[in-house]
């Protein structure tokens, strides 16, 4: 069994080093029948493709296991730990097996950052919960680097059929220095507003840029939903307004958001907010909606970065 060495309590984060598709299955099968075998619920975060290979294997038992398809629910990272949160939310009182894969060769670099910093948040939002968390990752395809983030971030590694503790792994640190480090630099050339309390050319701006894009209108009005959710928190919580950058790429137009605010919670977007409470809401709204967030916030402010897909 992948996880046979470890105890029945507490919080467990393992990363599966695979160098095969026949190694993926048959520990990602072990570890999601020891699940069922212990009346444990199951939900396996893979994607589709993966999903559909488990799903058959585990005829009739998959009816058991609640799948995700990845590429969708953790398109944006920042909606991985909310859907697992859900999960366990549902099954008070019980422990939780949880595969997840939240890296894939076809994700852009962006994205990897993103799971990267996804993978150390995972230690610190369930570090109380009864949960076993495997995370899969193809050393063939994905770049050393990758690797070697998935090694600093999982507490327990799984290579071979071995299982080992990390080496590299610091310890249950709220977010290694290195992945809060700033965003890449924008492009020179990209368009740029200051915006202090009125809002409504920072809508005009990014609706703008939407249409030239060939954004569709309901993705054209989540984005502008998006960044003047952001815009907004800036009117809300800072005194000398904030910038607005967008630009495109090939595959996405983005929109930044800079401030002089400053956001101390690494988890902030990354829970429901409670229906008691007065504001608080924006950035859940803007993990929503986005296809991508990066934020980073330090001494020198707060930086949000939106990524909306472009169509083909």
């Amino acid at each position: 069994m992948p996880d046979a060495n470890l105890s029945d309590e507490g919080f467990h984060h393992l990363a599966l080093l695979y160098r095969s598709s026949q190694e993926y299955l048959s520990t990602l099968l072990a570890f999601v029948r020891t699940g069922l075998a212990r009346a444990e619920p199951v939900f396996v975060a893979v994607p589709a493709a993966a999903g559909e290979l488990l799903r058959d294997r585990l005829t009739p038992a998959s009816g058991q296991v609640t799948f995700a398809d990845m590429a969708r629910m953790g398109l944006n990272p920042a909606r991985i730990i909310p859907a697992v949160r859900t999960f366990v939310d549902a099954h008070p009182g019980r422990r939780i097996r949880y595969v997840g894969e939240p890296a894939w060769p076809a994700r852009s670099a962006d994205e990897l950052r993103e799971t990267a910093r996804h993978e150390a948040l995972v230690n610190p939002a369930f570090c109380d919960a009864q949960v076993t968390i495997l995370c899969p990752y193809d050393v063939r395809a994905l770049a050393p680097s990758v690797i070697a983030d998935a090694r600093r971030l999982h507490p327990v590694l799984l290579r071979r059929g071995e299982q080992q503790a990390s080496p590299e792994y610091p310890g249950p640190d709220l977010l290694p220095p290195a992945f809060d480090a700033p965003l890449p630099e924008p492009p020179p050339g990209a368009a740029r507003l200051r915006y202090t309390a009125n809002l409504r050319p920072v809508r005009d701006v990014v609706a703008s840029h939407a249409a030239q894009a060939g954004l569709t209108p309901g993705r054209s009005t989540d984005l502008v939903l998006a960044v003047s959710e952001i815009a907004a928190n800036t009117v809300r919580h800072t005194r000398n307004g904030g910038t607005l950058l967008v630009w495109r790429t090939p595959d996405c137009l983005i929109c930044q958001i800079h401030d002089q605010g400053r956001i101390t919670d690494p988890l902030a977007g990354q829970r429901p907010p409670a229906l008691d409470v007065l504001g608080g809401q924006g950035l859940w709204v803007v993990n929503q909606v986005c296809d991508l967030v990066e934020m980073r916030s330090g001494r020198t402010g707060t930086t949000v970065r939106l990524h909306m897909r472009r169509p083909a």
